[in-house]
């Protein structure tokens, strides 16, 4: 229990900016095992925004209340995922080669194709929240962030880190650990889906297996693998499918 526990840490330390405790210790093996609690993970984030929705909800109109829950999404993860679907957008638009990838992602600074694709990224999700009515949104957050972090996790099993990216970055990256942290990740990123109808389900999951399937071969064939930055990529284009889908059956 006390391993799980750190495993857990081990996963809000890295993927979020909740503090945990100094003491925790860190290694390759322990952030590779705590990718069973990736979705899990979702469930927090989206928690803390789904708070702030209902409760700003009662003061001001929904789409300040939705625009102040993105926010607060946002700053607790640091703006993990954003910035990798911003160097995503940069590196795979701009470079022709996988080494001109490789050295735009690199780049801390954002180029056209990052801005465009996080104005139509956040666009796309405000719009499509502030359209699901009031008591929709809480669970459609907590769901959103769970399931979409489900899809890099599957990319880890069932592709390899791109060992440029592996040499040249400095901060570390979850990779495959052992098939029953797979089935963990699964479990906390279905569980919370049981709240909407079969329809939606019909629909999402087969979806995202094909948007999944289509961007691992496109980046295995660009750049031989996944790195950070893909893996945060997907789960924002999963988290605005998973929206998008909701929208189309409600």
């Amino acid at each position: 229990m006390k391993e799980q526990l750190n495993l857990f840490l081990t996963a809000v330390m890295f993927y979020t900016r909740i503090p945990v405790p100094r003491s925790l210790g860190f290694s390759n093996e322990r952030l590779n095992r705590s990718t069973r609690y990736f979705p899990l993970i979702g469930w927090i984030v989206g928690g803390i925004g789904a708070a702030v929705f209902y409760g700003l909800n009662f003061l001001l109109p929904v789409e300040v209340a939705v625009f102040l829950s993105m926010l607060a999404t946002i700053f607790t993860t640091g703006a993990f995922h954003e910035d990798g679907f911003a160097d995503f957008c940069d590196g795979f638009g701009g470079g022709y080669t996988r080494e001109k990838i490789f050295t735009i992602m690199k780049d801390s600074r954002i180029g056209t194709y990052g801005t465009v694709g996080l104005v139509g990224m956040l666009g796309t999700k405000f719009l499509a929240l502030q359209a699901f009515p009031s008591i929709v949104i809480p669970f459609a957050l907590i769901a959103g962030h769970a399931y979409s972090r489900l899809m890099p996790v599957m990319i880890i099993f069932t592709s390899w880190y791109s060992r440029e990216d592996e040499l040249s970055k400095v901060k570390p990256i979850g990779k495959k650990g052992k098939s029953s942290d797979l089935i963990f990740a699964v479990l906390f990123g279905l569980v919370p889906t049981v709240f909407f109808p079969w329809q939606f389900l019909a629909l999402l999951v087969p979806l995202s297996l094909l948007v999944t399937f289509l961007f691992k071969k496109y980046i295995e064939r660009k750049i031989g693998g996944y790195t950070g930055d893909c893996l945060g990529a997907l789960q924002q284009i999963i988290e605005v499918l998973f929206y998008l889908c909701l929208l189309s059956i409600s």
